[in-house]
């Protein structure tokens, strides 16, 4: 269960930074603004349902 959910916040890290990229490099925000917060807590938040309905399934 350890590494299930280790593994999981390394790939929802690695996504919500590749979201973020563009963002940043577009100057729509800057690090540390509201945008970026935001941006990475909606991944954070479809991550959760995401691992939660996977996580059920290989659970069976």
């Amino acid at each position: 269960m350890f590494l299930y959910i280790s593994a999981w916040v390394i790939i929802w890290g690695s996504i919500a930074s590749l979201i973020d990229l563009p963002f940043l490099k577009n100057g729509i925000y800057s690090e540390g603004d509201l945008g970026q917060y935001l941006t990475f807590s909606l991944s954070a938040m479809i991550s959760i349902i995401s691992a939660k309905n996977i996580f059920s399934k290989i659970n069976l």
